[in-house]
């Protein structure tokens, strides 16, 4: 049981970073670096679709494992 506790702890902010990732791709890939540059850089429509692409995989994998998580601990 408390690692069914631990497990939803752990997955409840890493499902808001990746929900988080696919609504604001620039916006994620520049958090944390933005002090670096001195204007806005632009991000190339690649690396946008690419941040989105593995954002949706992340989520799909992480329900996964959440539910078969769930499954054997019933």
């Amino acid at each position: 049981m408390a690692e069914w506790i631990f497990l939803f702890i752990i997955c409840i902010p890493l499902f808001l970073i990746l929900i988080w990732q696919v609504f604001n791709p620039e916006d994620a890939m520049l958090w944390g670096k933005r002090w670096m540059y001195k204007e806005q850089p632009e991000v190339s429509d690649e690396a946008i679709k690419y941040t989105k692409i593995v954002s949706i995989l992340g989520i799909v994998v992480l329900t996964l494992i959440f539910v078969v998580s769930f499954i054997k601990l019933i």
